[in-house]
């Protein structure tokens, strides 16, 4: 019998549920830039992996209810974000003026990333990086 060939990457995926306080987003950030090495992710590339995840689960504790839940995946090299909390008001863009101190999150995750969006029931925001380069030490 021969061995089975992977024709892809199998994916990866961690999971966590946040306490909702804005303390817990560095708890967040810690998080995923541990899997992220564990991961072999590139520095570039975590590094705007975890800014984020910051600006999501920030983003969930300030304006969501209940609990928020943190999703990181892989698969075939693209790395996708999703944070999830009770809120079914989708997240949207705001238009921060330039003295504003806030609003800006996800114009910042919109400019870091391939695609994001909300969930069609509005509870889930995510974001989803452009492939990487996967190598066989990645496994």
């Amino acid at each position: 019998m021969s061995p089975t060939v992977l024709l892809t990457q199998p994916s990866r995926c961690f999971e966590t549920v946040v306490v909702p306080e804005l303390a817990r987003v560095s708890d967040s950030r810690r998080s995923a830039s541990a899997v992220l090495r564990l991961w072999n992710v590139e520095a570039c590339l975590a590094d705007d992996v975890q800014l984020v995840v910051s600006e999501l689960v920030a983003n969930a504790i300030e304006h969501g209810f209940g609990r928020v839940a943190l999703r990181i995946m892989e698969e075939m090299g693209s790395i996708t974000v999703e944070v999830s909390d009770a809120n079914r008001a989708p997240a949207r863009i705001r238009g921060a003026q330039l003295d504003d101190v806030r609003g800006r999150g996800l114009a910042i995750v919109a400019a870091l990333v391939q695609s994001w969006g909300v969930s069609e029931g509005g509870c889930t925001t995510w974001a989803t990086f452009p492939p990487r380069e996967v190598s066989e030490r990645d496994d």
